[in-house]
C-alpha cells in the first residue's frame, strides 16, 4: 500500500515537471496550488520550481499565480471545515493519517497561538491544508484566516520564485533540500522573537 501510493506520488511529480513546459503551464500551477491548499498532497513548488527555471523572465507571475491559487484554495479548505467537515473534511485527514495531530490543531486555534500556527502552516513544509481544514472548523475570523494566508504564502512562493530568478538552475538542488527546513527556521525564530518581544512588554 505504502509502495503504491509512493509511486503514485513520484508519477504526480514527474508530470507537473513536465507540465511545466506547456503553454497553459500557468493555469495548470494555479490548479495545483488551489488543490494543495486542500486535497492534493504534492506542494505547488514541484511545478513552481521547474517551471521558473525554463522562464526566468516569468518568475514573478509565476509567484503571484502560486499564491493566489493556493490562498483561494485555502478558502475551499476553510469551506470545507466550516460546513463540511463531517462530510468531506474528515476523510481528507483520515486519508493523510493526521488524525493524531487533528485535535492538537485545533487547539492551537482556539488559543492564542492560531494565527500563528496558519503563518507557519503557510509559509513552511506544515501541511497547509490542515491549517485551512481547522480554521473553517473552529471558525476563525475569515479576514484575518485571508489576510495571514496570502502573507505566508506569498512570502513562500516570492522566496522561491527569487532565489530561482537569481541564481538559476545552480540553486536548485540545495532548494530542494535545505527549503523547507530554511523556512521552518525561520518560523522558529519569528515567533521566539515574538514571545520576547511580549515578555518585554
Amino acid at each position: 500500500m505504502i509502495g503504491a501510493v509512493r509511486q503514485w506520488l513520484w508519477r504526480e511529480k514527474a508530470r507537473l515537471e513536465a507540465a511545466a513546459a506547456r503553454r497553459e503551464a500557468l493555469w495548470i500551477l494555479f490548479g495545483v496550488a488551489a488543490a494543495e491548499a486542500s486535497v492534493f498532497p504534492l506542494p505547488p513548488d514541484v511545478m513552481l520550481i521547474p517551471l521558473v527555471l525554463l522562464h526566468r523572465q516569468r518568475a514573478f507571475v509565476a509567484a503571484a499565480v502560486c499564491t493566489l491559487g493556493s490562498v483561494l484554495g485555502g478558502l475551499l479548505g476553510y469551506a470545507i471545515g466550516h460546513g463540511f467537515m463531517d462530510i468531506v473534511g474528515y476523510r481528507i485527514v483520515h486519508l493523510y493519517q493526521a488524525q493524531a495531530a487533528w485535535q492538537h490543531v485545533v487547539e492551537l486555534y482556539r488559543g492564542e497561538a492560531g494565527v500563528w500556527f496558519l503563518f507557519a502552516a503557510a509559509f513552511s513544509p506544515i501541511p497547509y491544508k490542515v491549517a485551512t481544514l481547522a480554521a473553517g472548523a473552529v471558525a476563525l475570523p475569515l479576514l484575518p484566516f485571508m489576510g495571514v494566508s496570502l502573507v505566508g504564502r506569498a512570502l513562500r512562493f516570492f522566496a522561491v520564485a527569487t532565489l530561482l530568478w537569481a541564481f538559476g538552475p545552480g540553486i536548485q538542488r540545495l532548494m530542494e533540500r535545505y527549503f523547507d527546513w530554511l523556512a521552518l527556521g525561520f518560523v522558529i525564530l519569528l515567533l521566539l522573537g515574538f514571545v520576547v518581544v511580549r515578555s518585554i512588554g
